[in-house]
């Protein structure tokens, strides 16, 4: 079988120069690996299409997001390399940046319009963009002070159009719990805002937090924003479809869905019995099944790998909210949500189909990581990688076309937090170069708290984490001072890693 595998690969290479794949990455916002149907047995909330989607492909149930939150996670899918690389902490509100992906730098979108492809983003970036105030000095700071000094008639240099993308339509960051609530159309913004936002129509639950007292631009609707993103991704299909349906394309469709606060669109609003974010995930799900319907409107659907994922694990109030209101755990089975180094802050869902290619039904325990998808890409169009490039993205392509009997594909998984703490992973052992969570705090009480939710520490002592998820998934017992062995070598892998500046081959 091994002495297939470089024949398969060579075979499908020159299918793909003759007739490429058209690529679709699906990216949702803080979903958990528990919030999805067919990775819960649980959940109380019904994910039909992505549960369809996955009986059509391969589920993953060892990938993960590169960061435990969405900035940095953003960064290492679209250039393939693990976002501390760039020293960049935290995440982009307002208009933050500049842009963390440096001119030059190659991009997914960058490598796949060189091999031919048309390239659409719509929906949140979220790296980061420049813009102007009147005198034409780079603003690039956080808050609200920062977005009222914009010059909207200038255009921004490093918009997603500049970094690979042929069509962009969407925000600068969140939509909805941002400093600027406009959408910004290839490298300008519209229709800009023009006065604060009114939060009081705005619902009022606990899955309405994180929205900001940004500038609102005229007909900006906070609960309709993932139905703007839809509408566009749609328009592009059928646009593509009637002026270059030979062409190839690649369209990132990236919603903010599920993203705090949960603003379910008037369609969803009480769809489910599992509240506002319940609604929220079922809109996510109808999304999904709506770009699903037009591949197949457009005879698209037999020649285009679709992979859906998140960039994260499932945020603080929600989870707190939906386990005490609703029994929903959706970073079941894992320790940890999103921020945190733990199982559950970025093991993420993760579902490709590819009609012909990749085996319906199927499932695979490899571990990957969302930056692999760049260098898979690349060996699916043929296109060459240079060595600055892609640092930390392994191809997978050989797991999905579903080979037996072949050596993981990764051999160590990098993972990340805000705050850049850092962990390495190696066949069943995890190394945590830090102590506690890395991101949220375990220590606070009260009802948002998550005190509620911490475990009892078993090596106080140690500075640092081991666990081995095979006897312990569950990362409930350090194993730091029972195998320095294990410790010494993976931390010095880390190292490596750190200095070396890549991780792939």
């Amino acid at each position: 079988m091994r002495a297939l595998i470089p024949l398969v690969l060579t075979v499908l290479t020159l299918q793909a120069k003759q007739n490429p794949p058209n690529i679709v990455f699906i990216l949702a916002d803080d979903l958990g690996y528990g919030d999805v149907g067919c990775y819960n047995s649980e959940s109380k909330v019904p994910t039909p299409h992505l549960d369809r989607l996955a009986k059509q492909g391969m589920r993953f149930t060892d990938a993960h997001s590169p960061s435990t939150v969405c900035t940095p996670t953003r960064y290492s899918f679209l250039t393939g390399r693990m976002a501390f690389r760039t020293g960049m902490r935290g995440v982009f509100t307002g208009v933050g940046g500049p842009c963390m992906i440096e001119e030059g730098r190659p991009t997914i979108g960058g490598m796949l319009q060189k091999k031919g492809y048309t390239t659409a983003l719509f929906g949140k970036w979220h790296v980061g963009m420049t813009f102007f105030d009147k005198s034409g000095k780079p603003i690039n700071q956080n808050g609200l002070a920062a977005v009222k000094r914009i010059d909207y008639s200038r255009s921004i240099p490093d918009a997603p159009i500049h970094r690979g993308f042929d069509h962009f339509y969407g925000t600068v960051c969140c939509p909805t719990t941002d400093w600027l609530y406009a959408f910004v159309d290839g490298d300008r913004i519209p229709v800009p805002p023009t006065h604060i936002v009114d939060r009081g129509p705005l619902p009022k639950h606990p899955y309405s937090r994180d929205n900001r007292p940004g500038m609102i631009a005229p007909g900006f609707d906070l609960e309709e924003v993932d139905m703007v993103f839809l509408k566009k991704s749609l328009g592009f299909l059928e646009s593509h479809a009637e002026k270059s349906p030979q062409k190839p394309f690649f369209l990132f469709h990236s919603m903010q869905a599920v993203h705090l606060p949960s603003f379910p669109g008037d369609a969803f609003k009480g769809k489910t019995k599992a509240g506002p974010h319940g609604d929220f995930i079922a809109e996510m799900d109808h999304v999904v099944g709506e770009l699903m319907k037009s591949l197949e409107k457009h005879g698209f659907a037999e020649n285009t790998l679709v992979i859906f994922s998140s960039d994260n694990g499932p945020e603080v109030p929600t989870s707190i909210a939906m386990r005490r209101d609703y029994k929903h755990n959706g970073a079941r089975p894992w320790r940890g949500i999103k921020r945190d180094q733990w199982e559950g802050g970025h093991r993420v869902p993760f579902i490709a189909c590819w009609p012909g290619r990749i085996k319906s039904g199927s499932t695979s325990g490899q571990t990957i990581c969302l930056t692999d998808i760049m260098a898979t890409c690349a060996a699916i169009t043929g296109a060459t990688l240079p060595r600055n490039a892609a640092e930390d993205s392994f191809n997978i392509l050989p797991v999905l076309l579903g080979e037996k009997g072949r050596e993981p594909v990764r051999e160590f998984t990098l993972h990340q937090t805000m705050s850049l703490a850092l962990a390495i992973r190696n066949g069943n052992w995890k190394y945590l170069d830090h102590k506690g969570s890395g991101g949220n705090n375990y220590n606070r009480s009260g009802e948002w708290g998550m005190k509620q939710f911490a475990l009892p520490e078993k090596a106080p002592d140690a500075p640092g984490q081991l666990y081995n998820l095979k006897d312990d998934p569950g990362e409930t017992t350090n194993l730091y001072f029972k195998h320095p062995e294990v410790v010494k070598a993976l931390k010095e892998q880390l190292e490596k890693f750190k200095q070396s500046g890549r991780s792939a081959p």
